[in-house]
């Protein structure tokens, strides 16, 4: 970019060298190519690739810090160098370049221009004396870097050629000062002569773009182009505040089942807040995508009602589940018409937030592993017993999903076939034999012989000693633990995690199953099989939508 050189006197009283010096770098970008000592950097090779990196990309200049980078830097590239020499000073502190022999050491290492200190600090180690000299016995353009308009207008009097706002913020009269400002570079422009370079804490292309149109002759940045140590702090602290922002994160958890669906708020530290169910239309993918935008807009308003808004939802929902592309790969006839919903897209569009979803069974393994008894467990399996049966599988610490997703069907468990010669009953999946079949609450119900109306009725009445309730749980503990056995011969779990209503509160299906289990395992004595129910209770697989919620945020990982 050319740019002609403001006010003629300068001009005019300028040396032509000078002059077409400084025009070579008017609009550009000088690089600073500068590393501190123990930096991996640290070496003059490595300045020197910097810089020629810096120049391909269109600098128009270099910045360099002592005679040996100065030396490498002028033979890997041919813009101008701007030099200089930092030493120790008697009072503890850098001085930038406060003597005549760095001058010349800088000189003769091929710098064009010298830049010196001209702080309030720096002209007491006689840093206006050293500028004059160098004017009058070297005739070499000086910068003087600079932290107030003050010192800027003593540098110029004392013969700078062009000053610098490097200083501004690090000396102790500015040290208050923790960002750019432009408007000291228009301040610096309005008051002097000579040209001005910003520089110091320009750490953004809009920031820079900022300086010239304040005025400034050129632009000067270093730490945010060559120091890839702060560079890569400067994003990790970006990054840290996102997290901790998301990490603070209350999300909705819904669970969408074929007879209720249960919603609540989890909050950052794993607390279920706001639980509610509401029955599940059972009219088609309409109503239902109706059904789930209103509860999840409803627990929305209340988490936004305590200050707390939420920032994703998690939908843990029967049937299999794409959960890269939201869609319903597969449901049976428990929620009619729901295969093939894009269930992701649609709630995205509506809510207007991040939306996970996962299949009920692999979301309350899921909530087993974050929050309940699968903790610290690898391999483990969690069971749901209630309007259908549904699971999940963990196998090495991995939620098992399948070449296909349809892992964990441990409901289509064949098992009705077994030592009879029909096909079994009818599974709502359209098979015949399946586990669910025999192991739902409909199935519990009908073991009691028309005496109950519904499962939970089934365990309360057997709790009380009810001897058909009994029988009922005997008859069901029977083909459950047929199923339980295919599981654990295949998978080989250390674990074994009963949930969902029928699971609740029944300690007897527990001691049923725990007596027929070393039945029907082999090498059961060798194995350190256990069985438990789960402690998370009704909203289990809330609390499970809930961590894919979270994974989704990048906040814990599920799989």
């Amino acid at each position: 970019m050319e740019r002609i050189l403001r006010l003629s006197g300068w001009e005019a009283g300028a040396d032509l060298r000078i002059k077409s010096l400084l025009q070579s770098l008017a609009g550009g970008l000088i690089v600073s190519c500068q590393a501190p000592e123990k930096d991996p950097f640290r070496d003059a090779a490595s300045m020197a690739r910097f810089a020629e990196a810096a120049v391909r990309g269109g600098a128009a200049g270099i910045r360099a810090n002592s005679a040996a980078d100065v030396g490498a830097v002028t033979h890997a590239v041919s813009v101008p160098v701007i030099a200089i020499q930092k030493r120790m000073q008697r009072d503890g502190k850098v001085l930038i370049t406060p003597s005549f022999d760095d001058v010349r050491d800088l000189l003769n290492a091929g710098a064009g221009i010298v830049a010196v200190e001209c702080t309030a600090r720096a002209q007491r180690f006689g840093a206006l004396d050293l500028i004059r000299r160098i004017r009058a016995d070297l005739g070499v353009p000086v910068m003087a870097d600079i932290a107030t308009v003050e010192e800027a207008i003593v540098a110029e009097d004392a013969g700078a050629e062009l000053v610098a706002s490097t200083m501004r913020g690090y000396t102790e009269e500015t040290e208050e000062i923790r960002r750019f400002q432009p408007e000291f570079i228009a301040a610096l422009v309005a008051r002097l002569k000579i040209p001005v370079l910003a520089e110091g804490r320009v750490e953004t292309p809009q920031q820079a773009a900022a300086a010239l149109r304040a005025g400034a002759h050129a632009v000067i940045v270093g730490t945010a182009i060559t120091r890839p140590e702060a560079i890569t702090a400067r994003f990790l602290s970006a990054l840290c505040e996102v997290r901790k922002s998301l990490n603070d994160a209350t999300v909705v958890g819904v669970d969408l089942g074929g007879t209720n669906t249960k919603a609540g708020i989890l909050t950052a530290a794993g607390i279920l807040e706001s639980e509610s169910t509401t029955p599940t239309p059972a009219t088609g993918r309409d109503a239902l995508l109706k059904h789930l935008r209103e509860v999840c807009t409803a627990k929305l308003d209340e988490a936004r009602s305590t200050g707390n808004p939420g920032k994703a939802v998690g939908i843990a929902t029967a049937g299999w589940v794409d959960p890269h592309s939201g869609r319903i790969a597969y449901a049976t006839d428990n929620l009619p018409g729901w295969t093939g919903t894009h269930l992701v897209q649609n709630l995205e569009k509506a809510l207007q937030l991040p939306v996970a979803i996962e299949n009920d069974g692999n979301s309350v393994a899921i909530a087993e592993r974050h929050f309940g008894a699968g903790r610290g467990v690898d391999d483990f399996v969690c069971m749901t017993l209630g309007t259908g049966v549904g699971g999940g599988c963990y196998s090495g610490g991995r939620l098992l999903r399948g070449a296909h997703g349809f892992a964990n069907a441990i409901g289509h468990i064949p098992i009705g076939q077994m030592g009879t010669d029909h096909e079994g009953d009818p599974c709502t999946c359209g098979l015949h034999g399946c586990l669910e079949s025999y192991a739902s609450a409909a199935a519990l119900v009908r073991y009691a012989k028309g005496n109950y109306s519904s499962a939970e009725e089934v365990i309360r009445t057997a709790r009380a000693g009810s001897g058909a309730a009994r029988n009922a749980l005997k008859e069901y503990a029977k083909y459950l633990a047929i199923g339980i056995a295919s599981i654990v011969h295949l998978l080989d779990p250390e674990l074994l995690i009963l949930a969902g209503g029928i699971a609740e509160e029944n300690d007897i299906l527990l001691a049923d199953l725990n007596e027929l289990l070393p039945q029907t395992i082999l090498a059961g004595k060798m194995r350190r099989f256990r069985l438990c129910t789960s402690g998370l209770g009704y909203y289990g697989a809330i609390y499970g939508a809930g961590a894919v919620a979270r994974e989704k945020l990048h906040l814990v990982r599920t799989t």
